[in-house]
């Protein structure tokens, strides 16, 4: 029994330890090329200028990554919030579905940059234009695929439920909802990542804090170093982000075969 644990051990350890491993030969290389290639920084920093720049200011870039978290994060429960009304409301009535569902894609095919402007016209320059842009990138894959999960039901099991005489709203909440979580998830790990392009996107065009704006005054300055540095937090932000989802799917969905993982893998 001792081994058998040591084993299972052992795997979980190797199974979770090989992003690691991969980010830190993909490291190496890229500073062993900087170095033996005399690559101007200007062009590409090596990984060592850019831990120079984060240890230079580590709290000021705490603090612009968290402005960008509150409003990635705010963008995206407004985006799941509002994206799983849409789709219940346009699943459970046709003529809604026939109303609305062309219009909401017609605005999803309008380039979110594009609104960017009305954003800002309509709610200031705070945070709540950015959260817009963000809400506006993100919807769209809690939509689609939240109407996938909910028409995905097989029909022998509505019927049956129906039979009994379950109500529409115990049909909805305790067979159609429970049904679609698998596919819910898996919007939602799209919509996170989107929620913290549109916040990025939303910085572009009009802020003073967030990663967002330490990307583009950098940019300006041609302070390469910086941009690298902003892009780095984003990236393990975002690892971190889809991540926080996996393990709320696999504490919602222990059933579910997507949340399992082989064991040599």
């Amino acid at each position: 029994m001792t081994d058998a644990r040591t084993a299972a051990w052992m795997t979980r350890l190797r199974r979770r330890s090989m992003p690691f491993i991969g980010a830190a030969i993909f490291i190496v290389l890229w500073e062993l090329f900087c170095q033996l290639y005399h690559v101007r920084p200007v062009l590409l920093p090596p990984p060592s200028l850019i831990l120079q720049e984060l240890s230079l200011a580590p709290l000021w870039f705490a603090e612009q990554a968290m402005y960008t978290l509150g409003i990635t994060l705010a963008g995206f429960v407004v985006a799941a919030v509002l994206g799983v009304l849409f789709a219940v409301l346009i699943t459970e009535w046709a003529v809604l579905d026939r109303l609305l569902f062309p219009l909401f894609v017609a605005l999803n095919s309008v380039p979110k940059v594009a609104l960017a402007p009305l954003c800002i016209i309509w709610f200031g320059t705070g945070a709540e234009p950015k959260i817009a842009i963000a809400f506006l990138i993100a919807v769209f894959a809690v939509v689609i695929d939240t109407i996938l999960g909910l028409r995905s039901v097989p029909p022998d099991t509505i019927d049956l439920a129906r039979t009994l005489r379950g109500s529409r709203w115990k049909v909805l909440t305790r067979i159609k909802l429970y049904c679609a979580l698998p596919h819910l998830f898996a919007g939602l790990k799209v919509a996170m990542s989107l929620a913290l392009v549109g916040a990025i996107v939303g910085e572009f065009v009009s802020s003073q804090r967030g990663l967002g704006y330490v990307i583009l005054s950098a940019q300006g300055m041609f302070d390469t170093p910086r941009v690298f540095a902003a892009i780095t937090i984003l990236a393990v932000m975002g690892v971190l982000l889809i991540e926080a989802v996996s393990i709320a799917e696999r504490l919602a969905l222990p059933w579910h075969h997507s949340t399992e993982r082989p064991a040599g893998h």
